[in-house]
């Protein structure tokens, strides 16, 4: 999209592997979580595609576009409060990618979701099912790996609703529709941003 003048109004932040991977990590989590007690073979299959969800984002996090690089966007935990202070004073400045808070958040979830996952494929292995069974996990007690995957179950949900509160809190910040650039994979053009820089710098790269 572009002004009058033809200057870009937003420019692509976020690419289709990743947009895509966020929503159906949304989708089979929840349902995961939802069919946990009733369906246990949807809860299974869910399971499944989540735990290959989240171990596509790590190799795409290695390989993948530049905002989607590990590397470029994870920060010290000091760096994060730093935003934090600067976002609260009106200062922060902008980014294409993730913010150093928002980076926290991202690291936290996956590694709690592959523990949930991991917890999960470990617990039916005890059963003597997945692809885990015959191997020296399935020797694990089931009843303090079922109370561990659970944990990171409620555990992952709680990061989730902090992440939502602070999509939404980072949005009235930033001036910028989080949800929305998620969607269609843009953000708005800014003079610069912290993490790559200005739209020239940005269109040299690319």
């Amino acid at each position: 999209m572009c002004s009058k003048d033809n200057h870009p109004l937003t420019v692509k932040a976020w690419d289709p592997l990743v947009r895509v991977f966020h929503w159906s990590l949304v989708f089979f989590f929840l349902l995961a979580f939802a069919t946990e007690d009733d369906w246990m073979n949807l809860h299974v299959w869910a399971g499944y595609a989540v735990a290959m969800l989240v171990a596509f984002r790590l190799l795409w996090g290695v390989i993948g576009t530049r905002t989607a690089r590990f590397p470029t966007f994870v920060k010290s935990p000091r760096t994060a409060m730093r935003h934090l202070r600067a976002m609260l004073s009106g200062k922060a400045p902008h980014y294409l990618g993730h913010n150093p808070l928002a980076a926290m958040m991202v690291v936290a979830l996956l590694g709690s979701i592959s523990l949930v996952a991991f917890s999960g494929m470990t617990l039916i292995a005890t059963e003597g099912q997945g692809p885990l069974a015959g191997t020296i996990f399935a020797g694990i007690n089931g009843e303090a790996m079922e109370e561990v995957h659970e944990f990171f179950a409620n555990f992952t949900l709680l990061l989730v609703f902090a992440h939502v509160a602070g999509v939404v809190i980072g949005s009235l910040f930033e001036g910028e529709n989080l949800v929305k650039a998620m969607i269609t994979g843009h953000k708005k053009v800014r003079s610069e941003w912290a993490d790559v820089g200005t739209l020239g710098e940005l269109d040299d790269e690319s």
